[in-house]
């Protein structure tokens, strides 16, 4: 306990001391997130907080953790590092879609082949179990990147991202403590640790974003705590064996997960890159129905500890249905969504002044302006 706590000391400590400091380079430097189009936010903000992230994060990884007791941890905290300056330098001066899909390739490749983490049972999900070899490591590659992208994609709306990655990384740690898996425990409240003094300058309105290195971190964390939890919680001699663990790993990141499945899908279906920007994650709908950051941000935390809970309740069941059963109530509420979703609204705006000189097609013109979105509605209010 006085390892997690310490742990945890640091982690707090040192991101909170540097988030600051980061901020003022950031302003100093002119190292902003400059909105545009799709962006959300009306103002520049420095996109640098990933920075502190890993700051207190390695720093408690590398202080607490004991590496000849845990020898998968170096090549861990080599990914990480890999991910860090990817995302530092996509956040600094942007990088193409493939030069980032080769680095987390990369990534991956550390923490598969030298850090054991693989997948190589479905425990059940529709009837299979043991994988085969190739197609594990295949199967493998392609969850981890599916969720180092989908903290990526869900870091749209003040908090949401860091909220989502907090939650996941204290039930992973208390469920890796139990088991006495202590590094597995320091890598999530390490975690949880840095998350929550980024919090405090992310939250509505946020002083800083954590940008592409913070995004791309918290889902390589997640997705080695992930992968650990469901190949530990089936083992018979555990001291804490869950059934149904592939069911509430899928729960815990429901929403990174499925949103970015969806978003990969639509744009797949509209024949664009995958990793395309536009405005179709769940967060922009829920802000085009008028709700605020915050809100949005409580609002898909607590849906989502409600699965995790729900899912965790219900465990006895087949691990197909559980996830199957998300898929459907996921998928069932966006649908609902969109067809609730605020129609355009058009209005006519007229010049104040009819009586201009000069060119005919001018006097008396009309415009038809379509409100979209939210700054549109704004807009429109005013």
């Amino acid at each position: 306990m006085f390892d997690v706590l310490l742990c945890i000391s640091i982690s707090f400590a040192v991101t909170y001391l540097s988030i600051p400091v980061i901020i003022f380079v950031a302003n100093s430097k002119k190292l902003y997130d400059v909105p545009d189009a799709r962006k959300i936010h009306d103002a520049p903000i420095p996109s640098l907080g990933g920075l502190g992230i890993f700051a207190g994060f390695i720093m408690a990884v590398l202080t607490i953790i004991n590496f000849s007791e845990a020898a998968d941890f170096q090549y861990f905290c080599a990914a990480f590092f890999v991910i860090f300056f990817l995302g530092l330098k996509d956040d600094i001066l942007d990088i193409t879609p493939i030069k980032k899909f080769i680095g987390q390739v990369g990534a991956a490749f550390l923490i598969i082949y030298k850090g054991n983490i693989q997948i190589q049972s479905m425990h059940g999900f529709f009837g299979i179990y043991q994988l085969p070899p190739m197609f594990s490591i295949i199967f493998t590659y392609l969850t981890v990147i599916v969720i180092i992208n989908s903290f990526n994609l869900i870091d749209g709306v003040d908090g949401l991202a860091g909220s989502l990655a907090l939650m996941a990384a204290i039930i992973f740690g208390i469920y890796f403590y139990e088991v006495n898996m202590l590094p597995y425990a320091i890598l999530s409240f390490a975690t949880a640790g840095s998350l929550i003094a980024f919090l405090i300058f992310n939250f509505q309105p946020a002083k800083i974003f954590m940008g592409d290195t913070g995004s791309l971190l918290l889902g390589l964390i997640n997705a080695i705590l992930v992968i650990k939890f469901i190949n530990v919680a089936n083992l018979p001699n555990i001291k804490m064996p869950i059934s149904a663990a592939p069911a509430i790993g899928f729960a815990i990141l429901m929403i990174p997960l499925l949103d970015t499945l969806r978003v990969f899908g639509i744009r797949i279906g509209h024949r664009r890159s995958p990793f395309s920007p536009d405005r179709n994650h769940i967060h922009h709908i829920l802000l085009d129905r008028g709700l605020s950051h915050r809100t949005i941000t409580m609002t898909l935390v607590g849906v989502n500890l409600s699965f995790i809970i729900l899912v965790y309740l219900l465990r006895s069941i087949d691990c197909t249905w559980l996830i199957l059963g998300i898929f459907t109530i996921f998928f069932s509420v966006i649908g609902l969504l969109y067809y609730g979703r605020r129609r355009k609204s058009l209005f006519v705006a007229t010049p104040v002044n009819n009586n201009l000189q000069g060119n005919s097609n001018i006097q008396g013109a009309s415009k038809i302006v379509s409100i979209t979105n939210t700054k549109d509605a704004m807009f429109e209010q005013k």
